[in-house]
C-alpha cells in the first residue's frame, strides 16, 4: 500500500529540524545533488512566501511543502518536487522564471510555468455568463497542453488540489461548493484516467463530503458501526486464504481493501440498493507474482465459496480505458456473508495506486514504455482535435464526451483495438479511422454482417468500413434525431467539411434546409432577419451560410421556431368552427395553458390549427364556452374583425405536466408495398398515438398522398418524426399540415 498523506497538511512553518527530518526521509533513495536541488528549491520558496499566510492561517509556504510531500508519496523525481514547492511562486510573489531556473535549472523553471499557465483553470466560474464557456475550453486547453508536453505538470497540479481539498473548511461555503464541484468534475476524472486511484479515491471523498455532506455523514457512520466485527471477519477470512493458497503452492500477500465513500455511494445510486444491501462493504485483496498465478487464487477463490452470478469483472484480460488490471469477483462466504475479491499482481498493484506516476522513471531513463505512453496519448490526441472545432461549447463537450463517458472496445479488421466512447456508431469508427474514410463511409459490416450506419457499436466486435470511390458526408449526419453520430470529434469533421465548401454552395444549401423545415411546419410569413438575429447573426446571409456550413443544425431550428412570438393579429369570430371542441379543460392546469391574470377558465384546443406546445398561441373568448386558443398565424385568426379584437387575450404554454396536442401531418410518396407498414412502425416506436389516417393513391403515377392526425407532446417530439419518416424510402416529404 502506498500512501499519500502529507505530514506538513496544516503544520505552521517547519522548524529547521522538521525540515531536515523530511530531507533525510527522501535522501534514501535519492542522489546527494538530488536533495540539494530540493533544499535550494525550499530555501527559495520560504524568502518568497515568508509574508503570506492562507485562510486557515498558516503559512503559505506549508501548502507548498505539502503539495511536493504529496508527490514523494507518489514516489516523483527530484524535479517534480523542487517544481511543486515553487508552484506559486511566480503567480503570488516577485519571484521569476529567471529567478527559478537561475537557483534549480531549466527543467524545474518550465514545470513552473507550466503550472503558472495552467492557473486560470479554476478561474472561469468567477466571469460573467456570457464569457464563461470561453475562459472555460480555454482553461481546458492550457490544461491538456501542460499535460502533454510533460506530464508531470498535471501530477503537481493535482497533488496541488487534492491538499486544497483537505483543507477546504477554511473556506466560505459557497468556494467550498464550487470548488468541490470542479474537483469531482474535472480533476477526479484526470487522476481517474491517468491511473491515479489513490488520489482519484481521495479527492471523490472529499469532494462529495462537500456536496452531499448528509450522505456522506451517513455512509461513513454506517461504515463505522460495526467496524470492529467487521475486522475481526475480515482477519478470518484473509486467514483462511493464506492457509489454502500456501496449500495450492500460490505464494500470495493478502489484506484487507478500504472502502471509499463516494465509490459506495456511486453503486447504492447505480444498483438502487441500500448500504446493507452491497457486495463489496467487506473486502480482500490478492497479491501474487505473475498472471497465471492470478487465475490458480481465482480458483482457490471460488473453490472455498460461491461466487455470485453477474459480480465477476476480469480486467487482465480486458483493461479499463487508464490501463487498470485486475480481477474482480464476489463470494457468500463464511455465515453467509459477501465478500468482494480482488486478485492482481505486486507489478498490477503498484500501477494502480501509482498511475501513470509509476512509470516516470522509465521514462525518464530513456527506456520505451508502452502503458506510459498509452495513458498520455489521450491528450495529445485531444490537441490535435481542438483545431476544428467551431466553438467553446464544442470544445468543452468533446473534452467531456472523451474523460467521462463509458468506453467500447473495437476491433479493425487487422485486429486493432480502438477505444470509442459508449453509443459510438459505425460512422464514428469511419472518421475515428480517417478523415476520408468517414467521408467516403456508404455502409459497414460488423462481425461479417452488414449493418446500418447508425447501428451501436458493442465491445469485441469487428468492424469494416465500405466506402465509395467518391464521396463527400450528408448534412442528415449532423442531425441528433437520426441518430448516425455520436462522437463530438466524428460532428466535428463533418462541420469542418462543410466549411470548406464553396461560400455560394453553403448559401444555397442553407436556403434549402431553412425554406425545408418551415415547409414542414407550415410557417409562413416568418420574418427571416428577426430568426437570423435570434442565432445572433446581422445579415440574412451569414444565418444562411451557417446553417449550410453544418454549424447550425435542423433541431436548432426547430428550437428556435418553437420560441418564435407572432404578435397575435385581430381575428373574426363568425370565420371560427365552434364544433364540438376537443377537449375542455382549466386553464393553467392539466390542459397545458396559462392565460395571463385570469384565474380558472375552461379551454379547448381550436380544431381550425391545433396548436402544439411551442407554437405562438392567442386566446379567444367565445360566449359560453370558455376560452378557445387557437394559433397567433390561423387564418380565422388573421381574418377577425377589428371589433372583435377586444376578445382577444394573451395565452401562454405550460409545462407543469405532460400533455399530448392533436397534430395534422401529411406525406408525399411513390406507392410501394409496405409503405404504411413503415410509417406506423416510426410511430409505434416513438410512442406516437394515432387519431386518424387517411391514404389517397393515383394510380396513373403511383404517388400517394397520407394524412394523418397524431397526439403529439411538442414541437421536438413532432420533429423528430417528421425526420425519421422523411428517411423512409419513396417518401419524397414530410410536413405539418395547416388547414
Amino acid at each position: 500500500m502506498v500512501y499519500v498523506e502529507s505530514k506538513f497538511g496544516e503544520g505552521s512553518l517547519r522548524e529547521e529540524a522538521e525540515r531536515d527530518a523530511w530531507l533525510q526521509g527522501l535522501a534514501q533513495d535519492r542522489k546527494a545533488e538530488e536533495i540539494a536541488l530540493i533544499r535550494r528549491a525550499l530555501d527559495l520558496a520560504e524568502r518568497a512566501h515568508r509574508a503570506q499566510t492562507r485562510a486557515s492561517g498558516e503559512p503559505y509556504v506549508a501548502h507548498a511543502t505539502a503539495v511536493a510531500d504529496i508527490l514523494a508519496g507518489l514516489r516523483m523525481d527530484h524535479e517534480t518536487l523542487a517544481a511543486a514547492i515553487l508552484h506559486d511562486v511566480v503567480e503570488d510573489t516577485a519571484i521569476t522564471l529567471d529567478d527559478i531556473e537561475q537557483a534549480c535549472g531549466p527543467a524545474v523553471a518550465h514545470l513552473v510555468d507550466g503550472l503558472t499557465k495552467m492557473k486560470v483553470i479554476g478561474e472561469y466560474q468567477a466571469v460573467e455568463q456570457g464569457k464563461k464557456d470561453q475562459v472555460k475550453a480555454e482553461s481546458l486547453r492550457k490544461l491538456l497542453l501542460a499535460m502533454a508536453e510533460d506530464v508531470r505538470v498535471v501530477l503537481i497540479k493535482l497533488a496541488d488540489r487534492l491538499h486544497n481539498m483537505r483543507t477546504l473548511q477554511h473556506l466560505p461555503e459557497y468556494k467550498q461548493q464550487r470548488i468541490a464541484r470542479e474537483t469531482l468534475d474535472i480533476y477526479a476524472p484526470l487522476a481517474n484516467r491517468l491511473g491515479i486511484w489513490h488520489v482519484k479515491w481521495e479527492l471523490e471523498d472529499l469532494a462529495f463530503r462537500y456536496l452531499e455532506p448528509m450522505a456522506y455523514k451517513e455512509i461513513a457512520r454506517s461504515l463505522d458501526e460495526r467496524r470492529v466485527d467487521r475486522q475481526r471477519y475480515i482477519d478470518k477470512v484473509i486467514q483462511t486464504l493464506k492457509d489454502e493458497l500456501e496449500v495450492s503452492g500460490v505464494k500470495a500477500d493478502v489484506k484487507g481493501r478500504p472502502k471509499h465513500i463516494y465509490s459506495i455511494w456511486k453503486k447504492m445510486q447505480r444498483k438502487g440498493l441500500s448500504f446493507h444491501e452491497l457486495y463489496d462493504v467487506r473486502a480482500v485483496r490478492i497479491l501474487v507474482d505473475s498472471i497465471p498465478d492470478c487465475y490458480h487464487a481465482l480458483g482457490v477463490v471460488h473453490t472455498l465459496w460461491p461466487h455470485i452470478p453477474k459480480e465477476f469483472d476480469d480486467y487482465i484480460a480486458t483493461p479499463k480505458e487508464n490501463r487498470y488490471r485486475s480481477i474482480h469477483t464476489a463470494v457468500v462466504g463464511p455465515e453467509g456473508k459477501t465478500i468482494e475479491v480482488q486478485i492482481r499482481t505486486q507489478e498490477m498493484d503498484k500501477e494502480s495506486e501509482l498511475g501513470v506516476a509509476a512509470h516516470w522513471r522509465y521514462k525518464e531513463g530513456g527506456r520505451s514504455n508502452r502503458d506510459f505512453e498509452q495513458k498520455v496519448a489521450w491528450l495529445r490526441q485531444l490537441l490535435e482535435w481542438k483545431e476544428e472545432e467551431s466553438s467553446a461549447g464544442d470544445f468543452i463537450d468533446r473534452f467531456k464526451s472523451e474523460v467521462f463517458q463509458d468506453r467500447v472496445y473495437v476491433l479493425t479488421p487487422h485486429g486493432e483495438v480502438v477505444d470509442m466512447p459508449q453509443g459510438a456508431t459505425p460512422l464514428d469508427f469511419a472518421y475515428y479511422i480517417h478523415t476520408e474514410v468517414g467521408n467516403r463511409c456508404r455502409g459497414a459490416r460488423v462481425d461479417g454482417r452488414m449493418v446500418p450506419i447508425t447501428y451501436e457499436l458493442k465491445s469485441g466486435e469487428q468492424v469494416e468500413i465500405l466506402t465509395a470511390r467518391q464521396g463527400e458526408p450528408s448534412r442528415d449526419w449532423l442531425n441528433p434525431h437520426l441518430g448516425y453520430l455520436k462522437t463530438s470529434r466524428a460532428r466535428a469533421k463533418v462541420r469542418h467539411w462543410f466549411t470548406q465548401q464553396a461560400l455560394e454552395r453553403n448559401l444555397a444549401e442553407g436556403r434549402a434546409v431553412l425554406e425545408k423545415e418551415l415547409r414542414r411546419f407550415s410557417v409562413a410569413d416568418l420574418p427571416l432577419e428577426q430568426l437570423a438575429a435570434q442565432f445572433g447573426f446581422d445579415h440574412l446571409d451569414a444565418f444562411l451560410l451557417a446553417i449550410g456550413r453544418g454549424d447550425i443544425n435542423t433541431s436548432q431550428i426547430v428550437r428556435a421556431l418553437q420560441k418564435q412570438v407572432v404578435p397575435p393579429p385581430a381575428a373574426e369570430e363568425e370565420a371560427m368552427p365552434i364544433s364540438a371542441p376537443a377537449a375542455l379543460k382549466p386553464s393553467g392546469g392539466d390542459g397545458g395553458i396559462h392565460i395571463r391574470g385570469v384565474g380558472n377558465l375552461l379551454t379547448t384546443m381550436a380544431r381550425c390549427c391545433k396548436p402544439a406546445p411551442g407554437d405562438a398561441v392567442v386566446g379567444y373568448i367565445t360566449q359560453g364556452r370558455g376560452v378557445t386558443i387557437h394559433r397567433s398565424d390561423c387564418r380565422n385568426i388573421l381574418n377577425m374583425a377589428p371589433e372583435k379584437r377586444v376578445r382577444l387575450i394573451e395565452v401562454e404554454w405550460t409545462s407543469r405536466q405532460r400533455q399530448t396536442y392533436p397534430v395534422d401531418i401529411e406525406i408525399l410518396a411513390f406507392d410501394r408495398q409496405g409503405l404504411l407498414r413503415d410509417v406506423t412502425s416510426i410511430l409505434s416506436n416513438e410512442k406516437i398515438n394515432v387519431l386518424s389516417v387517411n391514404t389517397q393513391t393515383n394510380k396513373q403515377d403511383y404517388s400517394v398522398r397520407m394524412q394523418l392526425t397524431l397526439e403529439i407532446a411538442n414541437i421536438d417530439e413532432l420533429s423528430r418524426v417528421l425526420g425519421r419518416i422523411g428517411q423512409l424510402s419513396n417518401v419524397t416529404e414530410a410536413r405539418r399540415r395547416i388547414h
